[in-house]
């Protein structure tokens, strides 16, 4: 089945390579929620560990399993990850995951901004507070990923962020273990680019990476 979707992905991308090109991007934010964790690893595996920019994460996960996930995820992709602290500035190439319970948001300046206010969509961290303040504080500069998972958080959050400029893909329904969150994204005309796990990682290579890997990847 990945190799059936390979050539559509490589196309696609090309297809859309176009109008990235040249783009200068400052922050990835992901979104998912069932199935998620096996898809960010292998875009987190798949992406050059030299990446130009920060990748925040909101994954919705049983609580109190948050601190493995993001170990889980440091060991097997190569990426340093953290659970951040409020405030943290946000560095290249390193992913910040949502802690547990706790919204999960950014600043025009790079900073982590977390806040136990009400839930999003029912929902704390909330995919919507992550993108809303991503697409405020980056616009055109960023990029939102909304991946599988039951329910519709982030996909208004992912229209913001394409109306404000930014780069939005969302996960395609083949590959998707619940094609929730990201077929409402769909629905919503919130995404840009409608993608495999390895079409999103060479589009977020040739958004992020050093310039040598941009010119590979778009190759």
């Amino acid at each position: 089945r990945r190799k059936q979707r390979a050539a559509p992905a490589r196309e696609a991308v090309a297809a859309a390579a176009g109008s990235v090109s040249g783009r200068e991007i400052r922050m990835i934010a992901i979104g998912a929620s069932t199935g998620g964790p096996p898809v960010l690893q292998t875009i987190l595996a798949g992406l050059p560990k030299d990446l130009s920019v920060p990748v925040t994460i909101v994954q919705h996960i049983t609580h109190g399993f948050t601190a493995g996930f993001a170990s889980w995820l440091a060991e097997t992709t190569g990426f340093p990850v953290r659970i951040p602290d409020h405030g943290e500035f946000c560095m290249p190439g390193t992913v910040y995951v949502a802690p547990d319970d706790v919204h999960l948001a950014v600043d025009a300046g790079g900073r982590i901004l977390l806040s136990d206010d009400p839930p999003d969509n029912l929902l704390r961290p909330s995919i919507m507070r992550l993108f809303r303040s991503t697409a405020q504080a980056f616009r055109e500069k960023a990029v939102g990923v909304l991946l599988t998972g039951m329910g519709r958080d982030g996909a208004e959050g992912l229209k913001m962020m394409r109306d404000a400029g930014a780069v939005t893909i969302a996960q395609d329904e083949d590959s998707s273990v619940v094609f929730g969150m990201n077929g409402e994204a769909v629905k919503l005309g919130a995404a840009q680019h409608i993608l495999p796990p390895e079409g999103i990682v060479r589009m977020l290579t040739l958004l992020a990476a050093p310039k040598e890997l941009q010119r590979q990847a778009a190759r």
